[in-house]
């Protein structure tokens, strides 16, 4: 009769601790790869643009002419004319 060996306390053979190892793994792996994914499409990282650069537009001399149309010195009255400001009901209109 051949001869038993005694069970030991061993833990499981290298090949099921690995497949148990490696689908713990699989999900934060997942989730940086995923997290990665969104970052680089939300945020164009790969596609960089130089507004400086692409917006570049010439200088020109300004165009117009400094005539004065207007002045008004020494008022006495401070309140611009057609002020509305306290009249609320004639300057906010209901929505119905």
């Amino acid at each position: 009769m051949p001869t038993r060996r005694p069970r030991s306390s061993r833990p499981p053979p290298a090949t099921t601790t690995g497949g148990l190892l490696w689908l713990l793994a699989a999900g934060p792996a997942g989730a940086v790869g995923t997290y990665w994914a969104l970052y680089r499409y939300y945020r164009n990282t790969d596609k960089t643009h130089h507004y400086e650069r692409d917006t570049i537009i010439e200088a020109q001399p300004v165009q117009g002419s400094e005539e004065k149309i207007d002045h008004i010195s020494r008022t006495r009255d401070s309140d611009i004319d057609g002020d509305n400001s306290r009249k609320h009901r004639e300057r906010v209109q209901r929505i119905r």
